[in-house]
């Protein structure tokens, strides 16, 4: 059971804060579309409610939500719209590197909670040590929503001169160097098929100084906070976000395809869509399955958060059920979405439709690394008891 908690700055919880905002979300979903970009009157309503720092600790201003709590306010939201979600997922878990900052660092960086993060963790740049700083310079695809963040994280492989450092066991030293977001220069190359309102356009730095106490290891640092919160799997954490993003893209799709059947006579035809067998049938069994990957979702997101009350590290068990669960759920939701669009016939192919948004949107997702079909080979191994690089488990 997901227990609903009042956050610091704000007197309602996560889940009812996304339920205010997720028909705002709908309304602007095709202007963000367009623009490819969330407008900034949604960005500042989803930063006054602490939907983007979910995962920020509460001693900086933020949700410090648990993870049950991050993946119901997420799917909300994306009942309303996907793009908007998954900048809330992306910001959110941009914040973790609150518990993990120098206090000082940290109360900069997310000035009370109303600041915003975002970028990338893949180690697309190169950062040089000098002199108590780090000589940062890269370039990053996917960074959702930097239009709107006023702080920017780039993973970067740590260099001494020309030769990468290296860990004790042997790999390089990865670090997410935090720069202020007017340091990066954006460059646009959104244009896909789907979570277009993201706005996830590469960004580019050069040369740019990044203080010693800015660059976080999640590999091998400590995080400062020892709230349970911070002792759950970052990658594990991360994959549920997605998940719940495509499971609230689906429900919306459900919602909508119920919607249009009782009214919807096909050409030819005396029954609407509701009254025809074959559809009652489809939707009963996408509903089951729908209902069936959230319910492991949640379940096995509850499991692990007990682990982390409990103190102690969550096992490899927890962690690989979690990025199951996500994967699963994702892949899940993509099928519903489909057979909604496809059950509904023509009229999801037309921009007033938004069941033709929702089909392109969750299949945008299902193309992150953290649940792309390579999991099943990272989880399946892991379940055989084969020897596995679990660093990003």
């Amino acid at each position: 059971m997901v227990t609903q908690t009042h956050s610091i700055g704000t007197g309602e919880s996560p889940l009812s804060a996304a339920r205010r905002l997720a028909p705002r979300a709908a309304e602007l979903a095709e202007q963000s579309e367009r623009e490819r970009t969330l407008p900034q009157e949604l960005v500042d309503e989803l930063r006054a409610a602490r939907l983007l720092s979910l995962c920020l600790p509460r001693s900086l201003g933020g949700r410090e939500a648990q993870p049950g709590e991050l993946i119901t306010a997420l799917e909300e939201l994306a009942r309303g719209d996907g793009a908007c979600a998954w900048c809330a997922m992306i910001a959110s878990t941009s914040s973790l590197l609150g518990a993990y900052l120098p206090v000082a660092e940290a109360e900069l960086i997310f000035a009370g909670g109303a600041n915003v993060t975002g970028g990338v963790f893949a180690p697309r740049g190169r950062a040089e040590l000098r002199e108590g700083a780090y000589v940062v310079s890269g370039r990053w695809a996917f960074t959702s929503g930097v239009q709107h963040c006023d702080w920017v994280l780039g993973g970067c492989v740590v260099h001494k001169g020309e030769e990468p450092e290296l860990l004790a066991n042997g790999a390089p030293d990865v670090r997410l160097m935090l720069m202020p977001a007017d340091a990066v220069e954006v460059i646009d190359t959104w244009s896909v098929s789907g979570l277009r309102g993201t706005g996830s356009h590469d960004m580019v730095v050069g040369s740019v100084l990044v203080p010693a106490t800015r660059g976080i290891s999640l590999l091998t640092d400590a995080p400062r906070d020892d709230g349970p919160l911070y002792a759950f799997p970052l990658f594990g954490l991360l994959a549920l976000g997605i998940s719940a993003v495509a499971l609230g893209i689906a429900r919306g799709a459900v919602e909508d395809f119920l919607a249009l059947a009782g009214a919807k006579t096909p050409a030819g035809g005396r029954r609407t869509l509701a009254e025809r067998s074959t559809v009652q049938a489809e939707l009963a069994r996408n509903e089951a399955e729908l209902r069936a990957a959230r319910g492991l979702v949640l379940g096995e997101a509850e499991r692990a958060w007990q682990a982390a009350l409990e103190g102690g590290a969550i096992a490899e068990r927890e962690r690989v059920g979690l990025r199951m669960a996500a994967s699963h759920a994702t892949a899940i939701a993509a099928r519903v979405t489909t057979a909604m669009y496809q059950a509904a016939g023509g009229t999801s192919i037309y921009d007033s439709s938004p069941l033709q948004r929702r089909f392109r949107d969750v299949h945008v997702a299902t193309q992150h690394v953290m649940v792309a079909p390579a999991t099943w080979e990272l989880t399946g191994r892991l379940l055989l008891g084969l020897s596995t690089d679990t660093t990003q488990l």
